[in-house]
């Protein structure tokens, strides 16, 4: 069985500008490369990763690919395009016709940071999702609990587009509150096209947060999509500001509830390869 971290981040801020990295997140405005992350891994026993865009930039994409090609442990990348472009998929065939665009399983954009909470429903946006669609690539909802009701009706309006929830919406873990975020995530769990990351969420919990602060969230996210449409990310290195790449993986781990190992494989490689269509 192989095992994949199905959200991870490479950058240098030195060389470009992530409008998202603010004084309150300092540590990470350094590069954070293969080469910091592979000893991780070997520590961790997980074999295998998909490297996540973190700014909206083509150039970015490219370099990721590029990464990618000449890195053994990369298995995948979630790369970005303007959607709202007639030529979008130009672009993605472009992307794929680079020397690594076999790499290519998925397209994300920040939809959290635009003012339309319905973004996701522009016309050009979903113009955009056909293209996608079309070129069987997945596409990964960067969103907040606000966007869940928009988000489930556009995973209704193409039932056969691939859909990975990142972050399982950003809910406010260090409150303790689940709703409306609960209802929200399992109205979308009802689409069968739909999966969801249990990432990011150490950094939505408290500063010392442990499983048991994470298990409420985790047992909502399991109950509305099953063991088999869920999978493990790292969001590393955004996940440092709480711990330890080790911490973040035993900390998702015991805060799962109970399940069978055929499940857990899943959970920490399977379902990831399937989602992405991983070769």
């Amino acid at each position: 069985m192989t095992t994949i971290d199905a959200h991870q981040h490479f950058w240098d801020p030195a060389k470009a500008h992530y409008p998202w990295m603010t004084p309150e997140v300092e540590p990470l405005r350094r590069r954070f490369g293969p080469d910091d992350l592979a000893p991780l891994l070997e520590e961790c026993g997980i074999e295998r990763s998909i490297v996540v865009q973190a700014r909206s930039d083509l150039n970015e994409t490219r370099e990721l690919l590029d990464i990618a090609g000449h890195c053994g442990f990369v298995a995948g990348v979630v790369g970005w395009v303007d959607l709202t472009c007639n030529g979008v998929g130009d672009a993605i065939d472009s992307l794929a016709a680079s020397p690594y665009g076999h790499l290519l399983v998925g397209i994300r954009h920040q939809v959290e940071d635009e003012a339309d909470i319905d973004w996701l429903l522009r016309p050009d946006v979903l113009r955009g999702l056909k293209e996608v669609n079309e070129r069987n690539l997945t596409y990964d909802l960067l969103i907040k609990p606000r966007h869940l009701d928009t988000a489930a009706m556009v995973v209704r309006r193409m039932p056969t587009l691939r859909f990975i929830v990142d972050h399982i919406a950003k809910p406010p873990i260090a409150t303790g509150v689940l709703q409306p975020w609960a209802s929200g995530i399992e109205e979308l769990a009802q689409a069968p096209n739909v999966w969801c990351k249990l990432s990011g969420m150490v950094t939505e919990a408290d500063i010392e947060w442990s499983p048991v602060q994470l298990a409420p969230y985790l047992n909502c996210v399991v109950e509305a999509f099953g063991p088999s449409r869920i999978m493990f990310g790292s969001d590393w290195p955004v996940s440092t500001l709480r711990g330890t790449y080790a911490e973040v993986l035993t900390g998702t781990r015991d805060a799962l509830p109970l399940l069978s190992k055929a499940e857990l494989d899943g959970v920490f490689g399977l379902n990831a390869a399937q989602a992405y269509c991983l070769v």
